[in-house]
């Protein structure tokens, strides 16, 4: 999950069991891999700080909102945290342009199982929790609700895949269960990594199908 600085311990967990044989178990962000967090905060700083500096989405560069924010002036740090804190922030963020559809596509696959698992935001976590559960059932379903892992520590949770656009995803465990699919998004797409990190530019394009089919048959899972 991206921009919010100091996620700390687990908030809500309800992680899958190891990861299966016969399944493919996916693990999908949710904040600007299913939810356009970055376009949503500009909107809203924009109305509420008119006049104050802010950073085009074209120049966005670092993973944390509030870091690359306070590089122009300390203060605006605070009034960053202010947007996404603020109730129904969360709640309202619009979907990624082919998200839902495509991850409900991904959850009908035959041997597939998806998870919808994203960091919380420590001290705002009575907003957020319980709105990012309401958003899941917005867009999703009731019955996706039990899909939902909110953790702040990632690579304790199984799987065989996690899609983030978190450039780098640590944790206690430093060989976690899955291989990181990294989303891109406006503050990673200007980074290079070393060929061996798989990159998602999108869900309109269908590029994930042929990934999972891929990691489908890499984990004899057909």
């Amino acid at each position: 999950m991206p921009r919010l600085a100091g996620t700390e311990p687990t908030v809500v967990a309800t992680p899958p069991h190891a990861p299966s044989q016969k399944k493919l178990i996916v693990l999908v962000d949710m904040d600007m891999v299913l939810c356009d967090f970055e376009s949503y905060f500009l909107e809203k700083y924009r109305e509420k700080y008119p006049t104050e500096p802010y950073v085009p989405l074209e120049e966005r560069c670092q993973f944390y909102i509030r870091e690359q924010y306070a590089t122009i002036r300390q203060d605006l740090s605070v009034k960053c945290r202010e947007i996404y804190c603020a109730e129904g922030f969360f709640l309202n963020i619009p979907e990624i342009p082919g998200a839902v559809a495509s991850v409900k596509e991904l959850s009908n696959m035959e041997n597939v199982e998806v998870f919808i698992c994203t960091s919380p935001l420590i001290g705002n976590y009575r907003y957020c929790v319980r709105e990012k559960y309401e958003w899941v059932e917005n867009h999703f379903g009731s019955d996706w609700s039990s899909k939902v892992i909110i953790t702040a520590d990632k690579t304790v949770i199984n799987g065989h895949l996690l899609i983030d656009d978190r450039p780098h995803v640590r944790g206690a465990m430093k060989h976690p269960s899955w291989k990181h699919i990294l989303f891109n998004a406006c503050h990673n797409n200007k980074m290079t990594f070393p060929e061996s990190k798989r990159r998602l530019e999108n869900w309109l394009n269908g590029e994930w199908r042929g990934l999972i089919s891929e990691f489908k048959k890499k984990h004899l899972i057909e």
